[in-house]
């Protein structure tokens, strides 16, 4: 069973439910699997708890 942990900044609900069908559709794809196998956790980060080339992203 596929597991599938996508990280990100907090996103609109609509978008996370297009994101959770396109990556699961694309596992039944590829490993020929039932769309019942595969999981799909979104791990949510707030701007201020997260930081790239230097900077806390809720400063950019």
């Amino acid at each position: 069973m596929p597991i599938v942990t996508v990280q990100q900044g907090p996103r609109d609900v609509a978008l996370k439910r297009d994101l959770v069908k396109r990556v699961t559709d694309a596992f039944v794809e590829a490993y020929n699997i039932p769309a019942e196998s595969v999981q799909v956790w979104i791990h949510e980060v707030p701007a201020d708890s997260w930081g790239a080339a230097g900077k806390l992203t809720a400063d950019k």
